[in-house]
């Protein structure tokens, strides 16, 4: 049978008795995607499998212990052969055509009246690939396409009215590389898309046509729209039935007030998404090589985001201190650093746009790196990482690196062509 004798369609089996011919893995296979698809399943076969019998035993099909005979067939709508015997996979399509059922034959699927196709199902949307007879090369192109609908290379976007719903998506710390699956995923299928300033924006640009953005971004002392009026816009997107993506950087859950857009959603009765994010807090550091913990180093972090919350964590070289949108407050928090304790000399990282083309680190310590920032007219967006595991960023001077850091040996200062400042 050529390719081009199949007229690809879909069976609606719900409630329709059919027959499965085997009692072998294959058939169990078979019998389980039937039940899935809600029709009444019948087994013959002398033999089965435990995992067949199991199903027979809580009732969700009937397994009839006996060789095949030709009545059998009457009365189903879809029969599927897999004995293993080609005689009497034949012998069963051949009744089976002769009362014009529909049979897959698992022995010949040259002369199969009908092929069971290699199957995938990412959220509502069904996968069905026949290749030819390969089977092989039928599951390979159905493991292709289900990646790509779930990474989002493939648009997954309905087109028809459904319910709407909000779904908050960490972007990460801006590189298209950083967001995950899933939150690629709910982009692509997108009607409306909520943008922060920070995060993944080369993705805006991958959006279809009929998608709109609306741009909520904050910088620093410059909020043009509030958050109640960004929590009212999620919501009246929502009940007019649109799918809303708020896309942010790093974590809705990180210092990004993705509890309260939630809260607000499930307020008002819509349905809520959070999609957790690559924060900055952590992985930016990584962009510049520092850890925020490290054996040796420190065994904790804390994140802030202003001096006013460092009165509160350990002032210690061996406690990481990551500051968000710190840089306009830098003097001071040094300064407040200094006065709970932590010695001047306390390496201090800045990692300016981590992960993207631009991206510069700074690196001092806590005496002096407000001025340096300054001189170097440090922006943001930045983090800044308080603490000795700085001493193991390949960005750190040479005199740094007094002792072995590294979990290897030895550890040999590394050579980069980012600008780095040093006292």
């Amino acid at each position: 049978m050529a390719i081009q004798d199949i007229y690809p369609t879909a069976l609606r089996l719900l409630g329709r008795p059919v027959l499965v011919v085997g009692g072998g893995r294959v058939a169990a296979r078979r019998a389980k995607g039937l039940l899935d698809a809600g029709a009444r399943v019948t087994v013959v076969a002398p033999e089965a499998t435990a995992a067949l019998r199991e199903l027979a035993d809580a009732g969700l099909l009937t397994w009839e212990p006996r060789a095949y005979r030709s009545e059998d067939v009457d009365g189903v709508w879809f029969v599927q052969t897999a004995t293993g015997d080609p005689a009497v996979d034949t012998a069963v399509a051949s009744d089976a055509e002769a009362q014009r059922v529909w049979c897959v034959n698992a022995s010949d699927h040259e002369s199969s009246a009908a092929w069971t196709p290699a199957v995938a199902e990412v959220d509502d949307v069904k996968i069905a690939v026949n290749a030819g007879g390969d089977p092989r090369r039928a599951m390979a192109l159905r493991d292709a396409v289900a990646t790509a609908l779930e990474s989002g290379d493939l648009p997954l976007r309905r087109r028809r009215a459904h319910r709407g719903s909000v779904a908050l998506v960490g972007g990460g710390p801006g590189d298209t590389g950083l967001i995950t699956v899933r939150g690629r995923r709910l982009l692509g299928q997108a009607d409306v898309v909520v943008a922060d300033r920070l995060g993944p924006r080369e993705l805006l640009n991958e959006l279809a046509p009929d998608v709109r953005v609306i741009e909520v971004g904050k910088t620093p002392g410059h909020h043009p729209v509030p958050q109640a009026e960004i929590n009212r816009i999620l919501v009246d997107e929502a009940l007019q039935g649109h799918r809303v993506v708020r896309l942010k950087g790093g974590d809705p859950y990180v210092l990004g007030r993705g509890g309260e857009e939630a809260e607000f959603c499930r307020r008002h009765g819509v349905e809520v998404e959070v999609v957790s994010g690559v924060t900055s807090a952590i992985s930016v550091p990584a962009a510049a090589g520092i850890p925020v913990t490290h054996r040796g180093l420190a065994k904790g972090f804390s994140v802030v985001t202003g001096h006013e919350e460092l009165s509160e964590v350990p002032a210690r070289a061996d406690h990481t201190v990551v500051l968000l949108m710190g840089v306009g407050q830098l003097r001071e928090s040094a300064s407040a650093l200094g006065k709970a304790g932590l010695a001047e000399d306390t390496p201090v990282g800045i990692v300016e746009n981590g992960y993207l083309p631009d991206q510069r680190v700074t690196i001092g310590t806590l005496g002096t790196i407000a001025d340096q920032a300054e001189a170097a007219g440090v922006a943001n967006p930045a983090v800044i990482v308080i603490g000795d595991v700085v001493r193991v960023s390949p960005f750190a001077p040479s005199h740094f690196k007094t002792a072995d850091y590294s979990t290897t040996s030895p550890n040999k200062p590394r050579t980069s062509t980012t600008r780095v400042l040093t006292p």
